[in-house]
């Protein structure tokens, strides 16, 4: 799974770029350049997520497809860890991934939280023992 969400930029009348998420009302900047309007939307996305998860608010599973006129957009990789982990796990409780794990519940809720730095050997554990796998890649910005 991908932790990443579409948005749709519009090039407005002065020039700038505007951005926005159809799937989180509310998210939303812009940029002087579409670079700059590309970085706010991470930022944007980054912040709206980390919110969500701290005030459990449900976030809808990241989509396979963007529509026409729609790019896809990645939060922080702080965010999309804890969100791999918290989507993946899904109706399983803490407790049972921390007995899962052989670790504290403290230590399994650290997992989801996205101002934790969760190490890449944690996270392939917990990947294990939600019965997946952990694979990595390097993207092209943009």
């Amino acid at each position: 799974m991908k932790i990443q969400y579409p948005c749709t930029l519009a090039q407005l009348g002065d020039g700038k770029y505007y951005v926005s998420f159809f799937d989180f009302e509310g998210a939303c900047g812009t940029g002087e350049t579409l670079e700059e309007a590309l970085l706010d939307a991470e930022d944007v996305l980054t912040l709206t997520l980390e919110s969500r998860i701290k005030e459990g608010v449900t976030i809808p599973p990241p989509r396979d497809r963007v529509h026409p006129g729609e790019r896809f957009i990645a939060p922080s990789p702080r965010v999309q860890a804890a969100l791999l982990v918290k989507l993946t796990r899904g109706d399983r409780t803490l407790s049972d991934l921390a007995r899962t794990l052989e670790t504290s519940w403290p230590a399994a809720s650290r997992l989801e939280d996205p101002s934790h730095w969760v190490t890449l050997k944690q996270l392939s554990k917990a990947a294990t023992a939600l019965g997946q796998r952990l694979v990595l890649s390097f993207e092209k910005n943009g």
